[in-house]
Formats: C-alpha cells, structure tokens, sequence
C-alpha cells in the first residue's frame, strides 16, 4: 500500500496525504477526515524510514532500565511498562538500553540518531551520566532526582515526604521507637537518590516527634530478612514499628517477626512504601505508600513529549505520597 493508494481513494492528490500525515500544512477538516478514513479503510501504514526522513524525528525513545544488583526487577519493570505504554500511546517506539551501557550508550544512540529523546531511570545523587545527558543535543527525563537538577528535567514520587508519611503514621498512633527495613546496602552505597530520600524524610520526622528511630539496610534474600529482623528485635525490644522499604524483604520479614512471636499489628505495626498490589496481597494487608509506577512513567513521557516541542516542562516534578491504611497498623500495644 502507497501513499500514492491513499490519495486516489480520497480523490486527493499526494502531497495533501502527506501534509495530513506530517501536520506541516493546514488542511480542511473535511479533506482531512476523508484522508484519515482513507488510510483506515485501506490499513496503510506510512514507512518509518520515510516519515523519519520527512519530519526529522525517529518517532523512536530510549529508556535506560536499571538491571543490576539490589534491583528489584518487577519493580522496575512496572516503570518501564508504564513508559513503554503511553509512548505507543504517542506513537513512539521505546528502545531499552542498560544501566550497564553507561555513558557510552547514551553518546551511541544520540550520535546515530537512533531516538527523539532519552528517559533514564534510577537516577543516582551524584549521577555519572548527567554531564553527558547536559551535553546531548537530545532531550531527556529522569525517573529520579539527582543533587544538581540545572537544566534537567526529573519526575519522582517525593520519597522524602514518603518517609516522613510513614512515621507520621505511626507516631499519630502512639509508637515511640520505630525502624525502617531498607534497600540492600549496594544501593545506598552507590547513593541511589529514592533511597538517600527515603532515610532524609524517615530520620526528619523522627526527630521533629520525638520518635527513636534505626536505619537497618537489608539484602533481600530471605535468610538476610530473617537476620535483620532477629537482630534488630533483639537489640531494639522496644521497636513496636517498622517502616519497610525493600519490595522483595516484605514476605520474608513478616514470616521471620511471626518466627520471633510477634504478631502484626498487635505486637508490631508494619507500613510499607510498595506497590499496591504486593501491600493488598501481603497477609496481613500493608498500611502502605503506593509506588505510582503508571503515573510517574506516563508523566516522564509527557515530559520529554513536551520537550521535543519546545514547551520547557519544570526542572523537577514530585508527586505527592498516597499513605492508605490497611489492616497492619494498629495504636501501640500498652507497656507491661
């Protein structure tokens, strides 16, 4: 099927096909719906190659997805799912790159012009990769904020305000010595900027409520949760909350605290920053902070969307935290 197809169908000529296709002309409405209806009824596609040519874009965007350790994988692909989605809702293809191509990577599929545009996830407080994303002549997104946000453009829940939602929860019911359960020690040592946010906002509001509170990293293997848990209950018996902030430790950590004859919430309140459905599906149901992988992902594609048009988004957008309290959290049980 030809461009050529297309018009003899709607009695036009050529080049009106292609104006309707590329936008680059004003045409009528009615030529244009007989246009449109044209390519419907005939299935044509335009060739991407050709389109490309035409409009100077690839219609194609990069996302950088973090495949590494201390990355819970279903996670992450939630994000990128959520990308990948509203880009075809855009009419864009996604090309995956790795967290392991680096720099180099970035520099590869710009230089070649590969992609419109960049999206990159996991975003680290001193990033590697932002003076090359500075010096790209292509736009980009982070999925993540970084410590210099200059002339960037980053979307992120606001995990600080996340940590402190958490412990606001459980202050407002009466804890007095809580703990957060967090990612595995790799990605706070690589300085993963969710997880340095996630401890500001946790340590903060302990201390503006009088809260005693411990940091405890955690690797995700369920003999590693069960150590932690021991642990921390041991050293801390007064901890009657926890904070959990390590999607894959949550099963493990609540089989390990029934183990040690804790029983959730009477003995010990559990809030989680996760997704909604491993919180629903947890036994018992996680008070919980969503992860708004769907949103966060749609909006970074409507940001590089509106930079590719010039539209000049802002440098950083936060969503806001979404606390839902479910059957895990309780009033702290009366001291013996």
């Amino acid at each position: 099927m030809r461009i050529s197809d297309v018009a003899r169908h709607a009695g036009v000529s050529p080049s009106t096909v292609s104006y309707v296709l590329s936008g680059k002309r004003s045409i009528s409405p009615a030529t244009r719906e007989r246009v449109l209806e044209s390519i419907e009824v005939l299935g044509y596609q335009p060739h991407a190659g050709a389109r490309a040519l035409a409009s100077n874009r690839s219609n194609v965007i990069a996302l950088v997805v973090p495949l590494r350790p201390g990355i819970h994988v279903p996670v992450a692909m939630q994000f990128a799912v959520s990308v990948v989605t509203s880009a075809r809702d855009r009419e864009h293809d996604v090309l995956l790159l790795t967290q392991a191509e680096g720099e180099g990577g970035l520099r590869r599929v710009a230089g070649t012009s590969m992609v419109d545009g960049i999206i990159v996830m996991d975003v680290e407080v001193d990033d590697a990769r932002i003076p090359t994303l500075r010096s790209l002549s292509h736009p980009s997104v982070l999925i993540g904020v970084p410590a210099e946000t200059e002339g960037l453009t980053c979307i992120d829940l606001d995990f600080d305000a996340a940590g402190r939602a958490c412990v606001a929860h459980l202050a407002d019911l009466g804890h007095r010595e809580i703990a957060l359960i967090g990612q595995p020690p790799s990605v706070y040592e690589r300085r993963t900027g969710f997880a340095e946010r996630t401890v500001a906002g946790f340590e903060a509001e302990a201390g503006e409520r009088g809260v005693e509170a411990t940091v405890v990293p955690c690797d995700a293997a369920p003999a590693a949760v069960t150590a932690a848990a021991t642990d921390l209950l041991r050293e801390r018996p007064g901890v009657t909350g926890l904070v959990v902030h390590n999607e894959p430790a949550v099963t493990p950590l609540l089989e390990a605290v029934r183990g040690l004859g804790r029983e959730v919430p009477a003995d010990l309140s559990v809030v989680a920053i996760a997704p909604d459905d491993l919180a629903t599906e947890a036994s018992p149901p996680l008070t919980s902070v969503s992860l708004p992988a769907e949103e966060v992902g749609g909006r970074a594609v409507s940001l590089l969307m509106d930079k590719l048009d010039d539209l000049g988004p802002p440098e950083v957008t936060l969503l806001p935290p979404r606390l839902v309290p479910r059957a895990s959290a309780a009033a702290r049980p009366a001291l013996p």
